[in-house]
Parts: C-alpha cells; structure tokens; sequence
C-alpha cells in the first residue's frame, strides 16, 4: 500500500535541494562556477596542457612537453588557499621539477611567465632564469640560456616577445626585449634588445636581417 502520509518523499527533497543548487549556480559569476574558495580551475589546468600537447606533436613522452605541463601545474597551485592545503600539491611539484631537471636538463622554473603554445625542441642544457617571460608560439631549442649578465643583477632577465624561435646553444642574457617574429641563429649570444621581424646571429649577435627584407645585409668588413 503506497504511503499516504503528508510528509514529502525523499525523491521530492532531492529534487527540491537539486533546483535551488541550480538556481544558485544560475545566479554565480562564471568564474565562481569554474572556481571554488580553495581551489583554482582544473578545467583550464587541462586545457593549458592539452594545448601544449598538441603543440609538441601529441607526444606526452617528449621531455619539452613534461617540462611545460610540470610548469603549468606549478603556477595552478600557487592558487590554492590556505598555504596549508596548498602544501602538499607545492612537494609534489618541487619532486617533479627536480625530476625534469636532472634527466632531461631542462630548468623552466614556475615564476616563468610563459605563454600559450610554447614548444620546447628536444632536450639537455637549457636553462630559464625564473624572471624571464616567454611570448605564445616562441620555440626553445637544447642548449639554450636565458639568464643573467651582471651578477650584481639577479632579478634581471631576457623578455621574449611572440613566436621567437631560438636556434640551438644560443644565449640571451641581461635584462633586453626581443621583438615578435625574431629568430636567433644557433649559438649566437644575444646582449641588447632585438626589434620585430629581425634575425639576429653572431658572438654578439647583430642583426642580419631586418623586418620585410628579403636579402640580408651585407658584411661590408668582410670586403674590405
């Protein structure tokens, strides 16, 4: 015999609680929809990492890929609240970074500002001062050093712009800009700041090629 009592089923009081959870959510902000109190959102975490797996070819196995995703990871939980909750996500992240460290030889320190699509080529020798700010679709090769000039300078580092491609071994030091759309020949070693659209090569580099030029200059020393 169903029950006839006037008290409500407990389907009816899920369905109550249900829609006024609904209505709240209705009435949130989006960004407290994807982000609680404590936590930052997961979602775009995984989707700064899928982002940059495509870029590396889809291949999770490249030591560049690890590098970055470790990076990403490393700047999402530096949102979580208290420190206390955050403690336990910072060892897992110190323990990862010190992995790609040691077997691959890739320094990407978290405080990097990186930008979207970053590809890292291959692996060994590449070091990243923790001030250092890297622009979307730029590409960093094995040998490669941004860092310091002055030792008295420690929080002076290089700024790259958007899609930088650096060749392999070359060195950027000090606290210089390099343009959008700039190249760096490999093993050149790069001391003042870089306009948009150059290509730049040599100890110290020098500009070979200036933006919508399609001939490089001439080395006029070399006539002589």
């Amino acid at each position: 015999m169903a029950c006839t009592s006037g008290l409500p089923s407990q389907s009816q009081l899920f369905m109550k609680d249900y829609g006024n959870t609904c209505r709240e959510s209705e009435s949130k902000p989006e960004s407290d929809l994807h982000e609680s109190e404590s936590f930052p959102s997961l979602l775009k975490l995984w989707e700064q990492i899928r982002e940059d797996w495509l870029s590396h070819g889809c291949d999770w196995t490249k030591p560049g890929f690890r590098a970055v995703a470790i990076h990403r990871f490393g700047v999402w939980r530096t949102g979580i609240q208290p420190k206390l909750l955050r403690a336990p996500f910072s060892l897992l992240y110190r323990m990862l970074y010190r992995k790609v460290r040691n077997t691959y030889g890739i320094e990407l320190p978290y405080t990097v500002k990186l930008g979207r699509r970053v590809v890292i080529e291959h692996q060994g020798c590449i070091v990243i001062h923790g001030n250092c700010a890297i622009g979307d679709d730029s590409i960093i090769r094995q040998g490669v050093t941004l860092g310091l000039r002055y030792l008295d300078r420690l929080t002076e580092a290089p700024s790259l712009g958007k899609r930088v491609n650096v060749g392999a071994g070359a060195k950027l030091f000090g606290n210089i800009v390099i343009g959008d759309d700039v190249n760096v020949g490999a093993n050149a070693v790069v001391l003042s700041d870089v306009p948009d659209g150059a290509t730049v090569v040599g100890i110290p580099a020098k500009v070979v090629r200036a933006a919508n030029q399609t001939t490089p200059f001439r080395d006029v020393s070399e006539e002589s």
